[in-house]
Formats: structure tokens, C-alpha cells, sequence
């Protein structure tokens, strides 16, 4: 049965997910100061402890740096609920918040907010492509790119690129450059977050010295990215997943069936900040992420998606075009015969 639909087999109007989500849209001042101190404090104290590990193992502070890197992925999800408004009621205290986490993941708050609600208004949009994703060609497109656009397609789409030195390259260089379409208040954004960033690097190498500092620093967004844009990547490339043209896009489908459900086991869980309930957050992003488990585990609307599991995500990892013939995603094995028939002329 699709997510789509419900008992009946009868498409899920607005009227229906709104009214099922309402209760769990309202933030809890308590429940967020609480995730505020087992976050960011969290974060803190264990990049202190990396410092102090150095001078007793090396892999201890590696180990410390996986601890960190899943902590500061947490604190991403704090920014992100920030940029939705829908971690504290007041818009002010999210904003104040969401420069402090961007602060901490070198994100700028109002250009990300701005990028990330045309991703949240696009998901599944074939024709609408490009902002806040991940690039995605369609076998047709692939077929009729240059030879230099396939390499570049190809070369982003690599493993060690997309979770290894892109993310570095996207927190640390990416994001200091604002786009030329963004807003006055967004470019600002980029000025005064790359400015706050450069303050506190330079107060944090005088404590503990640049090498030091950038050792760390650096080990931890590596660690912290990677993590980041794999669920990012797991949350919108899996099998049967939504892509439509203009035409036959809708939202609630583009929630219900382009965004996963990832259970992840419940350590993980924690430190991703229930992000892997993404079908229910596209739905509504103005769940704050911890009532998403209990608005999906109150709904049997929601629990009849198909769960990816940390095993059968892997697959993931093979997809590679949207296939706009059979309406799934496909590896570059099943590209072949493609390539073939474009070489006999066929296509």
C-alpha cells in the first residue's frame, strides 16, 4: 500500500495529515533547553576532552572525535528545527539560537533558511532541481551531458567525494560565499557568520594554539559532515523513491514517498535527532524534531512506509540516475544498455 493513501485506498487530502499533526507542531520550552544542554554541552565538553586526550593517545581522541562528530550532527538538527521555527515558539529565540548552532557547524542561519525551504518546496520536483540537494541526472539527461559533465557527475557522485572531502569543501569554503540570487538579509547572513567563525577561530587557536585547534576542528567536520550528508543523501536517494515532472508532482506524495523513513537503531537515532522520521517532517516541518517519533508512532498513516533500515540503506549507495521510464533510481550497471543503444544509435 502507498504512503499516499489511506485504509480506504483513497487519496490522503491536507485536511486529513493536518489534523493528524496539529498536536505535535507545538514546541515544549522544556523538552528544547533540555536538548539545548545534552547537545551543545555535550559538544563542548567533548571537544575539551579531545584537547586533553592528545597528550595521553591519539586514538583515544580519534575515538573522542566520533563522539563529537555525532554530537555536532545534533546540534545540526537543533539549527535546522531553528531555520523551520519550530524549536522554540518565539521566532526571536530561534533565530538567536540558529546563529549559535550555525556558529558551531559553520552554517550560515538565514542563507541556509533560505536554501533549505526551496529544497522543503521542491522534493521529488524533476523540473525544480538544484537547491538544497543532491545532484541528481536523469538517465536522459546523462545521455545527452558532454563528456566533461559525465566526469564531473560521476566524480561528485563517488564515494569518497560526496562523503569524505564534499562535505569539507561544503562547510568549510562552499558556505562562505553566498549565492548571487539570495536576498540582502541572506547575503548579510554569510558576511556576519563568516565573521563570527574567523572571531572565535582565532580566540580558540590563542587558548590552544592553530595546529591544535585546526587538528580538531577540522577532525570533527569531517566526522560531523560525512555523517550529515549521508543521512541528507539516505533520506532522498532510495529505492522507490518519488520523482515527478510539473505536471504530476503533488506534496503529500513528494513527503510521504520521496523522504525515507530510516529507522536507525536508538543511540543513532539520538544523535541524528529523530531526523530519520523524514516523511512525517516533510509532511509538516513545523514539528520540532522530538515529537516526531511519537507523531509517527500515533498515526498508522505514517507507519505504513516502508522503513530503511542502517543495512538496507547501503543500497543507496548503487543509486545513481532517475530512470524517467521505469520511475526508480538506477546504478550505473543498469545505465549499460543505455549507453549501448545511444552508441547503436538507438536512442
Amino acid at each position: 500500500m502507498n504512503a499516499e493513501t489511506d485504509s480506504n485506498h483513497s487519496p490522503v487530502s491536507p485536511e486529513v495529515w493536518k489534523k493528524l499533526v496539529r498536536d505535535y507542531q507545538e514546541p515544549s520550552l522544556w523538552r528544547a533547553l533540555w536538548q539545548v544542554v545534552n547537545s551543545i554541552g555535550s559538544y563542548a565538553l567533548v571537544w575539551y576532552l579531545m584537547y586533553r586526550s592528545l597528550t595521553i593517545s591519539y586514538w583515544l581522541t580519534f575515538a573522542l572525535a566520533l563522539l563529537a562528530g555525532g554530537l555536532l550532527v545534533r546540534v545540526f538538527i537543533i539549527f535546522h528545527d531553528c531555520g523551520h521555527g519550530s524549536f522554540f515558539k518565539s521566532q526571536r529565540a530561534n533565530n538567536f539560537l540558529g546563529f549559535i548552532t550555525g556558529l558551531l557547524t559553520f552554517t550560515p542561519y538565514f542563507h541556509w533558511r533560505w536554501e533549505h525551504s526551496v529544497h522543503h518546496a521542491t522534493s521529488g520536483h524533476l523540473d525544480k532541481r538544484g537547491t538544497g540537494d543532491v545532484w541528481t541526472m536523469t538517465v536522459q539527461e546523462y545521455l545527452e551531458a558532454s563528456r566533461g559533465k559525465r566526469f564531473a557527475y560521476r566524480l561528485t557522485r563517488n564515494p569518497v567525494i560526496l562523503f569524505g572531502l564534499g562535505p569539507l569543501y561544503l562547510f568549510l569554503l562552499h558556505q562562505r560565499f553566498p549565492k548571487s540570487k539570495s536576498d540582502v538579509r541572506e547575503k548579510f547572513s554569510v558576511y556576519w557568520m563568516n565573521t563570527a567563525i574567523f572571531a572565535v577561530a582565532v580566540g580558540l587557536s590563542m587558548v590552544f594554539g592553530i595546529g591544535t585547534y585546526l587538528l580538531l576542528q577540522i577532525g570533527v567536520m569531517l566526522v560531523a559532515g560525512g555523517a550529515g550528508v549521508w543521512m541528507f543523501y539516505v533520506q532522498h536517494q532510495f529505492e522507490d523513491v518519488y520523482w515527478e515532472r510539473a505536471e504530476e508532482w503533488d506534496y503529500t506524495a513528494a513527503a510521504l514517498q520521496g523522504s525515507s523513513f530510516y529507522k536507525l537503531p536508538k543511540v543513532l537515532q539520538w544523535f541524528t535527532g529523530n531526523i530519520g522520521y523524514h516523511h512525517i517532517h516533510h509532511l509538516s516541518p513545523r514539528i520540532p524534531n522530538y515529537n516526531l517519533e511519537r507523531c509517527h508512532n500515533a498515526n498508522p498513516l505514517f507507519q505504513k512506509v516502508k522503513p530503511i533500515t542502517l543495512v538496507t540503506s547501503l543500497k543507496s549507495m548503487t543509486f545513481r540516475f532517475w530512470d524517467e521510464k521505469r520511475k526508480r533510481l538506477i546504478g550505473y550497471r543498469e545505465l549499460r544498455p543505455y549507453l549501448k543503444q545511444q552508441k547503436a544509435g538507438a536512442l
